[in-house]
């Protein structure tokens, strides 16, 4: 499942930053001159209610409102704000200073008055509560979909690759293949990769590379003939991550279009050098086969790049003079580096 990279303490800092700057331009009268506030009394009791009324409006108007939006809720909602601000305010500057100091903000104001003029200075504290609840919210909206879409291309993914396996095994038990014990064997290893880390974040390259020798060696079994595929794998680190079936569909690509022929075999090449990550597959294609730079593994692939790898990776597809090749490079560092 795909984890948010909002988290709580990702919240708060967000928190942090509204305030910082808050207090910045309050502060502030241009670029590089600043001005520091006389903590007078009325200001600190404002600044106190304006907290407490941001809060409020934040941590319970804002999410009552948009439980089951209507618009009497929301106009509902900020009046009850704007009352919570005017009494807080009222209780701090006339009725608990006047008792602790012998000090009002308002002297004998009419109860029109007092809701009026605060009718102006409870706006602020309640736009800037709503202005940042709707970043935080709008940010998990975002997160939400992304983790939908990721779900669903792994969908569509797993039955794909499990579709082809199980055709091919049909075809050995059909024909009573000897083949077909090692074969149901090989399928239990891609079945165990499905089922244990398809669903997995991020697993280890080499545990998506055991997947994909299953997988060819399931392909091999279907025919006469072996040796038709050529795997070379360099890597100076056993350990890096990356989202499960980043590479496979490239190769699926590549035996299901390719030529199967050890004179011209499917080449596929991986390799890791600090955290850089390198894939090449080249495959002939048949002339009964019409390959294509699309199809159900390859869409979906391309999308989940786009996700997990935005500006970390570049994926070149070709189909020239009779022959496709995939090459891929990844920034590995750069993957999901908040989680």
């Amino acid at each position: 499942m795909y984890h948010s990279t909002l988290s709580k303490r990702s919240e708060q800092l967000i928190h942090l930053i509204f305030w910082t700057f808050t207090a910045y331009f309050a502060c502030v009268i241009n670029l590089f001159e600043f001005r520091f506030i006389d903590p007078e009394l009325f200001y600190l009791t404002y600044v106190i209610v304006f907290v407490a009324t941001f809060y409020f409006h934040y941590l319970f108007i804002m999410k009552w409102v948009f439980k089951a939006f209507q618009w009497k809720r929301l106009v509902f909602g900020l009046f009850i704000s704007y009352l919570v601000f005017t009494s807080l305010r009222w209780f701090a500057e006339q009725f608990l200073t006047g008792v602790l100091l012998d000090k009002v903000n308002y002297i004998h104001p009419t109860f029109i008055r007092y809701l009026i003029d605060n009718l102006q200075y409870s706006v602020r504290p309640i736009v800037f509560s709503s202005f940042l609840w709707f970043t935080i919210y709008f940010i998990h909206v975002l997160e939400e979909n992304k983790n939908a879409e990721i779900k669903f291309l792994k969908a569509q993914i797993n039955p794909h690759f499990v579709f082809n396996s199980l055709n091919n095994i049909y075809s050995m038990v059909y024909f009573q293949s000897e083949k077909a014990l090692p074969a149901i064997e090989k399928l239990s290893e891609v079945m165990r990769f499905t089922t244990y880390y398809s669903q997995k974040e991020k697993i280890n390259l080499s545990e998506e590379i055991n997947y994909i020798k299953a997988y060819v060696e399931l392909e091999q079994f279907r025919h006469e003939e072996s040796g038709f595929v050529q795997m070379n794998i360099k890597t100076d680190d056993d350990h890096v991550e990356i989202p499960p079936y980043t590479l496979s569909p490239l190769i699926e690509n590549a035996l299901k279009h390719g030529l199967v022929s050890v004179q011209h075999p499917i080449v596929i090449d991986i390799s890791v050098y600090s955290k850089q990550l390198s894939f090449f597959v080249k495959n002939e294609i048949g002339t009964q086969k019409k390959d294509k730079l699309g199809g159900i593994g390859l869409d979906n692939l391309k999308k989940r790049l786009d996700i997990y790898y935005p500006n970390a990776h570049q994926l070149n597809l070709t189909n020239e003079n009779n022959q496709f090749t995939a090459q891929l490079q990844i920034d590995l560092k750069r993957y999901l580096n908040k989680l």
